[in-house]
């Protein structure tokens, strides 16, 4: 009998572990990211690591389609808004979770000047430039590579696309460790000087995507400062304003809904956080960013980079306009963005951290998202 009863224990203890994984079932399939876009084939790529967290991922735009991760009783819970297959993508919102280039954020007047030479862009936000237009790399059929918890995504961009300088060749890696990081790691070349700004545009949910609003996330951002606004054009004004005391503070944890609707003028232009924040960092350095925390599952995220901003987005003009995967329609502040970036319009900031790449230049950067409970 002593020697059976380690032996049950251990069948216990496995039986449990392969519970607990089993109870990921994705509402998808590869089956429904597979398709044929511009003449190139998409798909679906899932990583899982020793700790059973799951990562999903699709050639169409190099998007995060999926983030499974426990919460503080081990329940697996996918935090972050996406759709279920290619065709949702293709209808819906394409920055969801998608590698965001050449330039994302806002360019003023949707233009910047190289060398004496005036380049012009999509106008679509206002008189700006957003994420590089309505039909930029997030709506592309990339390469892609999957060996063992890290996939490769390779895509070229001509000269002259959505108006930007150059033959672009850019390659972003996602690796998944048994720490329970996301790793993004992005690299570009260009034969002709341009202004580069790549990031991610994930929208998470700890409670679990479509279950409700973030406000009652807890935010902290490593950050003294901000690059503020003009008006609702959200272009910024050129300046670093300290954030000490101000609804803008994040320098300790706050809640996103204490303060998301006071009469705040910068506020009230974004119609909440859609704001550039100046990490406390050395340049280059791959140094803490931000952090976020769900009380209520536990949940803990934190987010690593070497670039020099993140932008706090609260999901602000979410509308209920688009069903995510859990069948749920995405309403206002359901998700909300940390986006590790250069600086909005620094082509045309002189004082902002240059985004001009030359030939023969590699840019690179890196970007971790780490998970949690606490």
């Amino acid at each position: 009998m002593k020697k059976i009863l380690p032996l049950l224990i251990l069948v216990f203890i496995f039986s449990c572990t392969t519970q607990l994984k089993k109870e990921i079932e994705m509402p998808f399939t590869k089956a429904d990211f597979e398709s044929v876009i511009d003449g190139k084939p998409t798909r679906l790529f899932v990583m899982e690591n020793e700790n059973g967290m799951q990562v999903a991922l699709t050639n169409y735009g190099a998007k995060i389609v999926a983030i499974y991760v426990p919460d503080k009783k081990g329940n697996f819970a996918d935090v972050v808004l996406g759709f279920k297959s290619i065709d949702d993508y293709m209808k819906y919102g394409a920055s969801h979770g998608a590698v965001v280039g050449p330039f994302a954020n806002r360019i003023a007047n949707a233009s910047f000047v190289i060398d004496d030479v005036s380049y012009n862009f999509p106008v679509n936000n206002g008189k700006a430039c957003l994420h590089s237009g309505p039909d930029s790399w997030y709506r592309k059929v990339w390469d892609a590579e999957k060996n063992g918890n890290v996939t490769v995504f390779k895509l070229g961009s001509s000269d002259g696309e959505y108006g930007f300088p150059g033959n672009k060749s850019v390659k972003v890696t996602y690796s998944l460790t048994n720490d329970n990081e996301l790793k993004i790691d992005y690299e570009l070349t260009t034969d002709k000087a341009c202004h580069f700004n790549l990031t991610n545009h994930s929208y998470f949910n700890l409670k679990g995507e479509g279950n409700g609003d973030i406000l009652n996330h807890e935010i902290l951002i490593n950050a003294d400062s901000v690059t503020p606004v003009a008006n609702s054009e959200m272009i910024p004004t050129g300046d670093i304003a300290l954030v000490k005391g101000t609804d803008l503070d994040f320098t300790t944890p706050h809640v996103i809904g204490a303060r998301i609707d006071n009469p705040n003028e910068q506020l009230q232009f974004g119609n909440g956080y859609d704001f550039n924040y100046v990490i406390n960092k050395e340049s280059n350095e791959l140094a803490f960013a931000a952090s976020a925390f769900d009380p209520e599952s536990g949940r803990l995220m934190e987010v690593y980079t070497t670039e020099p901003g993140v932008q706090l987005y609260t999901g602000n003009f979410l509308k209920g306009q688009e069903i995510g995967k859990s069948g749920k329609a995405y309403e206002k502040r359901f998700g909300f963005c940390l986006e590790t970036q250069h600086f909005p319009n620094s082509p045309n900031q002189a004082n902002f951290p240059s985004t001009l790449l030359k030939p023969g230049e590699r840019l690179k950067s890196t970007t971790i998202f780490k998970f949690s409970v606490k």
